[in-house]
Formats: C-alpha cells, sequence, structure tokens
C-alpha cells in the first residue's frame, strides 16, 4: 500500500494527520488491512495505530474484522455516502459523457498537488482502467490534473511545478516549461490531452469545470486504453469532454449555459 497522505520524507506530522492518514489508507483498496500493512503504510509504530484503530473502532469509524484485520466503519461509510450527494447533480452530465464518448468518465477535484477522483463512470468492457473514486494523481501529468492547473493563478501554478516532476513513463513530461503549453491548449481548444504520459497504454482528455465566479472547482475526463482511445479521435471526444465541463460548470454556478466552440 502506498501513503494516502501526500507528506514528504522526514517531514513532522501531527496527530490529528497521523490519525487522517491511518483513515484514509483504511479506506483505500485491498481491505480488510492487517495493523502490521497500516503501520507499515503509514510509515507508524505498530502501537501507535493500534491505539488509533481501538479510538475508531470505538467510535464507529473502523471495524474489526478478525485475524488483527481491520475495515471501515459504519460512521465512516455515512459520512462518505453524505458526502457524495455533493456530487450528485453532476450525475446526469457525467452519464451523458460516458454515452457519447464510449469511454470512462472521471471528476476529480484538488488537494495539494493532486487531483482526486470523486466519480468514476464506466462502460460495458471486457478491460476496467486502474482508477477508482477516492484515488489520487498528480497535477502536472494527468488530464484532470492539468485541467486543473491550467485555471490555477500563476503563483499555485508555478508552486505545483517548483518541485521536480518525476518522468511515470517515456513520455511524461518534466520541463516545467513544456508542461506550461500543454497548460495553454485548454485556451485554444478548449482541453487539455494526456498522451501516455502518466501510465503507459492509457489516454485520456480533460477540461476544468469553473464555479460561479471563474474559479476552478474540479476536472472532467474521458480515458481509455490507445487501441480504444486512438489520437484520430481527440478532434470528436476533446470538444465532448470541454462541453460537458461547460455544462458541469454551470450545474455549479446555476447558470445558463455559455457556448463551447467544437472546432
Amino acid at each position: 500500500m502506498n501513503n494516502a497522505v501526500n507528506t514528504s520524507p522526514g517531514s513532522s506530522r501531527g496527530a490529528v494527520e497521523k490519525a487522517l492518514e491511518v483513515l484514509a489508507t483504511l479506506s483505500g483498496p485491498g481491505g480488510p488491512h492487517r495493523l502490521a500493512d497500516l503501520a507499515q503504510a503509514c510509515d507508524l509504530p505498530k502501537p501507535t495505530v493500534h491505539r488509533m484503530l481501538q479510538t475508531f473502532t470505538e467510535a464507529g469509524y473502523a471495524l474489526g474484522a478478525g485475524n488483527g484485520r481491520y475495515t471501515v466503519g459504519p460512521r465512516l461509510l455515512g459520512l462518505s455516502a453524505a458526502a457524495l450527494t455533493s456530487t450528485r447533480p453532476l450525475r446526469p452530465v457525467l452519464a451523458e459523457l460516458q454515452r457519447r464518448s464510449g469511454h470512462t468518465v472521471h471528476y476529480a477535484v484538488r488537494h495539494a498537488d493532486r487531483a482526486v477522483y470523486v466519480e468514476k463512470l464506466e462502460p460495458e468492457q471486457a478491460y476496467r482502467l486502474n482508477t477508482r473514486p477516492g484515488g489520487e494523481v498528480p497535477l502536472y501529468c494527468t488530464a484532470v490534473g492539468r485541467a486543473i492547473l491550467s485555471r490555477l493563478p500563476e503563483a499555485e501554478v508555478a508552486a505545483v511545478l517548483a518541485a521536480p516532476p518525476a518522468a511515470r513513463t517515456a513520455k511524461t513530461l518534466t520541463d516545467p516549461a513544456a508542461i506550461r503549453r500543454e497548460l495553454a491548449t485548454v485556451d485554444s481548444a478548449g482541453y487539455v490531452v494526456d498522451d501516455e504520459q502518466f501510465e503507459a497504454h492509457v489516454r485520456c482528455l480533460g477540461a476544468p469545470v469553473l464555479d460561479a465566479s471563474g474559479a476552478v472547482v474540479g476536472a472532467v475526463s474521458v480515458s481509455g486504453l490507445t487501441f480504444t482511445l486512438q489520437e484520430s479521435s481527440f478532434d470528436v471526444l476533446g470538444p465532448l469532454v470541454a462541453e460537458a465541463a461547460n455544462r458541469l460548470s454551470a450545474v455549479l454556478a446555476g447558470t445558463a449555459l455559455r457556448a463551447v466552440d467544437a472546432r
């Protein structure tokens, strides 16, 4: 398991941050989780994690699953369900985009230098992308991430790109100037492309979603394996994603839909 909360090596974490990290890891895939695995993933002593789990269990946020394993508790599940209602108005637009594109659709929001998936709609097909609601991806090399970056204030973009970007694949752009040029495609085309830059054999097209003030609140994307989402389809799928982002922005802002240039 990977650390669920972004921390740099040697960073000082307070008690609340440690507890949140354990909860986030507990909610991750592969559960129920063993105490030792949680401690290792969160880089914490086992006695510390055990005390936290006992507290979480007593409060209903964790549940013992036997043999030293733990899973999410009913109160945490209830909080998750309540939080998901905030994206319910967006689902018809996401579902329509999935139907029209024929590809997997994601909606993501920003957390620090990451994009967090909060919705995922998949077509009926033999393969599944290795993504899930709650999963996190970098801003600099993903379609949803770059879509968000494209509408952030310059100071925040500079802060995200200040740390040397790591190459995830042979195609990953790591030069901040090259990444900025990619961000500018949102201005000209309305969407940005991740062509195997985050994960080999996967392509994504994303567009930013804005609130009533014009501030970016998230991003929508379509994703697929390279043999199904071909470069020749960008001119068709890109405007569909941009249109969906426009509609999502209108839903969030409660305003009339704005026209999207579909050239």
